[in-house]
């Protein structure tokens, strides 16, 4: 009897402890599961302070845009009504901003917009103090000898405007055309020989940007550099790195460029390849691609990174 009871015994101990170690085995994972988690979350709130700050930097800058647009008078009736218009818009990006402040492309957007409005100001600006010292010089050449140059000062306009038409004509005939932009994530392996093409912004090494150059008669032959203009996710321009040397100026503007290439044109179609690089690690979302060449953003694509 005594030795069933201790059989009995051992039997219920091993029970006990497999039930104890199966219990520290699921407490364990449990704890792995929670863990992981919280990491989770601090990366996504990481994420989305930083969409909040660029939010948050674009809705200063339209504010202050509004300002400058507030500042500007005409008496050009037509000029004035775009000006309102523009106010308009800005009105409607703030109210964007507020709206998306979570959605990195939105802000990438907005950000965009607001640099296209802040060049159109500052074209406004300069149209408007060319009109003035346009009316006082008027005014003074009309006290002086207005009344005997009349004839003569009406031909002079008269071939001033058909030659600024002329030179306008041609400046943007010479402007060349830009097609078939494509743009593709590669990585590269076996010592960076073997390239290969992937949708991952986490294997992603480079962007490989193709397009190709038209055909234009009136554009001056030779070498032409074409850089790559690339606006990350989070509204940033992707570049090597953040210096004068990798600088450039675009629609009156400058900025940064991620890649560029030099081609001899020879007024007829032409492709090109660039690959572009940037610093850090790519972040997942949507990259917006513009080709720029002679100061002219000529083409434009895109690319989405899971």
């Amino acid at each position: 009897m005594n030795e069933d009871q201790q059989n009995k015994k051992k039997k219920a101990g091993i029970i006990l402890w497999f039930v104890i170690g199966l219990l520290l085995v699921t407490n364990g994972f449990t704890i792995w599961l929670l863990l992981n988690k919280k990491t989770e979350i601090v990366e996504q709130k990481i994420i989305t302070e930083k969409i909040i700050i660029e939010r948050d930097n674009v809705k200063t800058d339209l504010l202050a845009l509004k300002t400058d647009f507030e500042s500007l008078k005409t008496n050009n009736t037509s000029m004035q009504k775009d000006i309102e218009e523009k106010k308009a818009r800005i009105e409607e990006l703030i109210k964007e901003a507020e709206k998306h402040k979570g959605d990195a492309y939105i802000i990438a957007k907005l950000r965009k917009e607001t640099e296209t409005l802040r060049d159109i100001m500052r074209g406004y600006v300069h149209t408007i103090d060319s009109l003035n010292t346009l009316n006082q010089t008027l005014v003074a050449e009309k006290k002086t000898v207005l009344k005997q140059l009349d004839e003569e000062k009406e031909k002079e306009n008269t071939l001033v405007k058909e030659k600024e038409e002329l030179k306008t004509t041609i400046a943007k005939g010479s402007i060349l055309t830009c097609f078939n932009v494509s743009a593709k994530a590669v990585l590269y392996k076996r010592g960076g020989k073997k390239e290969i093409e992937t949708s991952k912004a986490r294997k992603t090494e480079k962007i490989k940007v193709s397009f190709s150059l038209g055909e234009n008669k009136i554009a001056k032959a030779g070498e032409k550099t074409v850089y790559v203009r690339i606006s990350t996710p989070d509204g940033k321009e992707m570049a090597k790195s953040y210096d004068e040397g990798n600088r450039f100026t675009f629609n009156k503007s400058n900025g940064y460029f991620a890649g560029k290439e030099t081609l001899n044109y020879a007024n007829t179609e032409i492709s090109g390849v660039t690959y572009c690089e940037g610093q850090g690690e790519f972040v997942p979302g949507n990259y917006i691609i513009e080709i720029v060449c002679d100061g002219v953003i000529i083409g434009s694509g895109g690319l989405k990174l899971d």
